[in-house]
């Protein structure tokens, strides 16, 4: 499994633009337990219907020292509303509490190995990987969700207990690569289990 960060690796530092008009790195989080960096998007289904739940993740989590930051990978010349300016509009439509940022480059998507949006990477506080996958069992449609695999990691890790389900695959739609057909991916990606 090459292609994705693997568990236990360091997370992979950036320099990307949120829609907040501020630059994110992962020393702007240095003061959290416990990092999510999630790969999102604004036009995929299962993302849409992950949003309401992410603020409420967030909100939950926030006071017990967890972290977000949303990065947007999307090539954005074949999915126009995947662009800067539609991220900025998102994030206040849906009033995002946690950063929204822009890989433009697609480069931190690779030194991840992003998958889908959403793809959830959980890191602790010496920013190493402890969780990687889906956030629930059915982004699109929350009535059918049965569980919750990013809550579960995050009350595992914070209880000092390891992880139980540290990897799962993620669901959602394939990171929309530049120059490559909507539903390419990478040669060596693959399901995480």
């Amino acid at each position: 499994m090459a292609f994705t960060l693997q568990l236990n690796a360091k997370g992979p530092d950036f320099d990307l633009p949120g829609v907040d008009g501020k630059r994110y790195s992962l020393g702007s989080f240095k003061n959290s337990k416990i990092l999510i960096i999630v790969f999102s998007c604004n036009h995929c289904p299962f993302v849409i219907g992950s949003e309401d739940r992410m603020n409420k993740l967030f909100a939950d989590y926030s006071p017990k020292g967890v972290t977000m930051v949303a990065i947007n990978s999307n090539e954005a010349e074949g999915h126009p509303t995947d662009s800067f300016e539609h991220m900025v509009q998102r994030a206040k439509d849906k009033n995002f509490r946690f950063p929204y940022v822009r890989d433009d480059s697609q480069q931190v998507a690779v030194a991840y190995g992003a998958l889908r949006t959403p793809h959830f990477y959980v890191f602790d506080a010496g920013r190493r990987l402890v969780y990687t996958g889906r956030g629930v069992d059915s982004p699109r449609d929350a009535s059918r969700v049965t569980v919750n695999d990013l809550a579960d990691a995050l009350e595992d890790h914070l209880a000092g207990r390891p992880v139980r389900r540290p990897k799962t695959n993620p669901i959602g739609c394939n990171v929309k690569w530049d120059g490559q057909d909507q539903h390419w991916m990478p040669a060596d990606a693959c399901d995480l289990v």
